[in-house]
């Protein structure tokens, strides 16, 4: 989601490689494995002392077993790892002929107490990993709601969206787009937001609720990307900015605002980059956008994206190649199947899912145009 690329640096998917390299081993001793470990790990403890008939220094190294338990194992299996622990001590002292003294009962003590210290640690864990698994259910259905896949006409203009989140722990991330049907006509937005994890993704939910307040009351393109700068700036940190373009659908024709955005590409008679006259910075920065028209062909399409395609690149690093990619995949016969196809040949470029966050929405006016009710 590194939008605009001469505004910002980079981003590479290493965190996530790495993050996967930490969780692998938690995972590998959390199911019955676990089980077995944490009471072998209790007897290896407890086999010095039994070995030289001294029970009680190595008391306390049996809570090892539970320990280890509660940090793989959940609540249930912790309290039997901890009343194995406390058999085999009971086990080994017996044996051992172990009288009973203050030292001894201190640390039996200190035994027991470090068991019920393991069963409560792992149930709290329990408890906050199932909050965090609602937290996670709730994050994914509002992400959802940001960005709702469209496959429809609106006022006139079939609309086909394609979204891709490079980050694990999420669906959307800072890659942005929008509909509304206004009175002035189908108008659309595309944006990236810079950055990554949770402040992209609040940034683009910022841009997202303020394109669908400001959309329907505010007739000029180039008046709607002032207010949403003028409504971004004051939530952004000083480097932070947001890519976007608005394209707004009128009879047989589209007309266009770029703020430091990749340009859209226009396929039908010929393929195309809108590249704007006068470009302008990205939202936050506080651009002097300017409005342009592009006159739509019938079966002319609109392909409006961020620069996770263009800057995706193949395993020997070389880039994606737009139009020419584009020029096959944007004759399939429908919006969908183009947009399809245009997804397909990244993949088989990139040899796997990309790296970076994308968003892609395909255009395509229909030439009847539906009443808008105010």
């Amino acid at each position: 989601m590194d939008g605009g690329r001469g505004f910002r640096t980079a981003r590479t998917g290493s965190r996530t490689a790495a993050a996967d390299s930490r969780t692998a081993p938690a995972g590998f001793l959390a199911g019955p494995l676990g089980l077995l470990v944490a009471p072998v790990g209790c007897l290896l403890a407890a086999t010095p002392g039994l070995l030289i008939g001294r029970v009680q220094p190595i008391l306390p190294l049996l809570a090892i077993g539970p320990l280890m338990a509660a940090t793989f194992l959940g609540a249930r299996r912790t309290f039997f790892v901890s009343c194995w622990t406390v058999l085999l001590a009971l086990a080994a002292g017996l044996g051992a002929g172990t009288q009973l003294s203050a030292g001894f009962a201190v640390r039996w003590g200190g035994l027991l107490l470090g068991c019920a210290c393991s069963v409560y640690a792992a149930w709290q864990r329990g408890r906050l990993r199932e909050r965090l698994a609602e937290a996670r259910e709730v994050a994914r259905i509002t992400q959802e709601a940001i960005l709702r896949p469209v496959s429809r006409t609106l006022s006139g203009t079939h609309v086909s969206t394609r979204y891709h989140c490079a980050g694990r722990e999420s669906s959307v991330g800072g890659d942005l787009y929008d509909l509304a049907v206004t009175p002035y006509g189908l108008r659309v937005l595309v944006g990236d937001a810079r950055g990554h994890g949770l402040d992209a993704l609040r940034t683009a939910s910022d841009t997202v609720t303020a394109f669908r307040e400001l959309a329907y009351t505010t007739p000029d393109l180039t008046a709607l990307a002032r207010k949403l700068d003028v409504r971004l700036a004051p939530r952004l940190a000083p480097e932070d900015f947001v890519t976007a373009v608005l394209a707004e659908f009128g009879p047989g024709e589209v007309r266009l605002v770029n703020c430091g955005h990749p340009a859209p590409l226009r396929s039908g008679r010929r393929l195309e980059l809108l590249e704007p006259r006068v470009p302008a910075l990205p939202l936050g920065l506080h651009p002097e956008p300017h409005q342009y028209r592009v006159r739509l062909q019938p079966g002319d399409r609109l392909l409006l994206y961020t620069d996770g395609l263009t800057e995706s690149r193949a395993p020997d690093g070389t880039p994606f190649a737009l139009l020419t990619e584009s020029a096959t995949a944007l004759g399939e016969p429908t919006p969908d199947a183009a947009l399809h196809a245009l997804y397909d040949r990244l993949l088989a470029h990139t040899g796997g899912p990309p790296t970076d966050d994308l968003a892609l929405v395909l255009c395509q006016p229909t030439g009847v145009t539906a009443p808008v009710r105010v």
